[in-house]
Formats: C-alpha cells, sequence, structure tokens
C-alpha cells in the first residue's frame, strides 16, 4: 500500500495558512521528493516536502492560478522535485470536505499530469486542539472521484505537531505569504523560505533537547 510522508516545514506552512485567513477559503500546491518517490501509478508512495500556498481570495484555475503553477513548475525542477498534489481549507468552518473545498478544477488539472496526486483538506475542527492529532484528511484519486486515504499518513517527524502548535502560539502564521500576498507586494517571498528555516531550527532545538535528557 502506498504512502504519503509529509515532512514538517510542508505540514506547517498548510496550517499556518489555514490560520492566517480563518475567515477565508485557502488552497496551495504541495510538491514531492522526485527522487524518493516509488514508481507505481496512482499508487506510487510519496514524500511532500514543500507546501507553496496560493490564494485566499482567487481559488479558481484563472491567468494568476496559471502563472503561479507554472512559476511552481520552474521552482519544482530546480530542486528535484514534482508537483505532487493539493491543499485546502474551507470557508465554513463545519466545511471539511473535498466538495467544498475551493480550486477543485486545480487539483484536477494536476491529477491529470500526475495520477498518484493527493489533495489534502485542512480538518477545521482539529485546528482547535493541534496537539492531539493531525489537522488534515488525505485524499488520493480514484474512479473518477477523491476518496479519503488517513491510513496512509505517515510524518517524517515525532515532533511534526509539537512544533507546530509552538508555531501558531508565536503567531507566526502573520509572516506566512501566500500568491495572492505577493500580487499585491512583489518583494514579499511566497515560498517562505523564513518560515522553513525556523522550522527546521526548532527541530534542531528539540533534539538538542532530547538529547541532553538521555545524556542526563
Amino acid at each position: 500500500m502506498s504512502e504519503v510522508s509529509i515532512e514538517t516545514g510542508a505540514y506547517a506552512k498548510i496550517i499556518l495558512h489555514a490560520a492566517k485567513y480563518p475567515h477565508c477559503a485557502v488552497n496551495g500546491v504541495l510538491l514531492a521528493d522526485a527522487g524518493k518517490t516509488k514508481e507505481g501509478g496512482r499508487n506510487q508512495s510519496l514524500d511532500i516536502v514543500d507546501a507553496i500556498p496560493l490564494f485566499h481570495h482567487s481559488h479558481y484555475v484563472s491567468p494568476m492560478a496559471e502563472v503561479a503553477l507554472t512559476q511552481i513548475e520552474t521552482i519544482a525542477q530546480s530542486e528535484n522535485c514534482v508537483i505532487a498534489g493539493y491543499y485546502a481549507a474551507c470557508e465554513n468552518f463545519r466545511d471539511n470536505i473535498v466538495e467544498r473545498c475551493p480550486g477543485l478544477k486545480i487539483a484536477e488539472k494536476i491529477v491529470e499530469y500526475f495520477p498518484s496526486a493527493v489533495f489534502i483538506v485542512v480538518d477545521n475542527k482539529k485546528m482547535v486542539q493541534h496537539l492531539d492529532s493531525p489537522a488534515i484528511k488525505v485524499h488520493k484519486y480514484s474512479d473518477g472521484k477523491w476518496r479519503p486515504r488517513e491510513s496512509l499518513i505517515v510524518f517524517q517527524s515525532p515532533y511534526v505537531l509539537e512544533t507546530v502548535s509552538h508555531l501558531l502560539q508565536k503567531g507566526v502564521e502573520r509572516d506566512l505569504v501566500d500568491f495572492d500576498n505577493y500580487l499585491d507586494d512583489q518583494s514579499q517571498d511566497w515560498t517562505n523560505q523564513g518560515i522553513e528555516k525556523l522550522v527546521a531550527s526548532i527541530n534542531a532545538s528539540t533534539l538538542d533537547d532530547d538529547d541532553e535528557k538521555e545524556i542526563r
């Protein structure tokens, strides 16, 4: 059975994007490590290494979406990655299903070119108590429909939920930049390298703390 592993930085950006705009639907694109992608058609395993926040206003296949996807493709190729999925959070707190998500045409466009693509839906209800369990639902495309595959989720680090909860407590979602923000101010970094570095520093600090505990 195929697995969908998600690195901390990718998961963090998904959750921070939803947290920054709790009154809006949000969406974005997922990148997978091309070198770690195992062949298997629609059933290949994926290592999701990054999430690129797209919109909180314009969620559909528009000229701006085409521009964004073209730029993301360039970024992916330069980092030996592939566009391997889509994520979204619904505007309504209780709407946590694919059918209510924005920009379904974008997801369909991605799976057309990458049959094993995943669709991650943010579970708004689980965002409230984030340490308890992942606040996402993973889906794969089968027989013309996105179907839930919760059992496939694997986190690369045991500290993912703790790290992202820490970021939320510090209000880091305010620093996240999506493509809408970039269109308003092109000096902003919509790849969010600053958040990537912050996540890496928190992970390193957590590992150091654990090493100290073991020594003691």
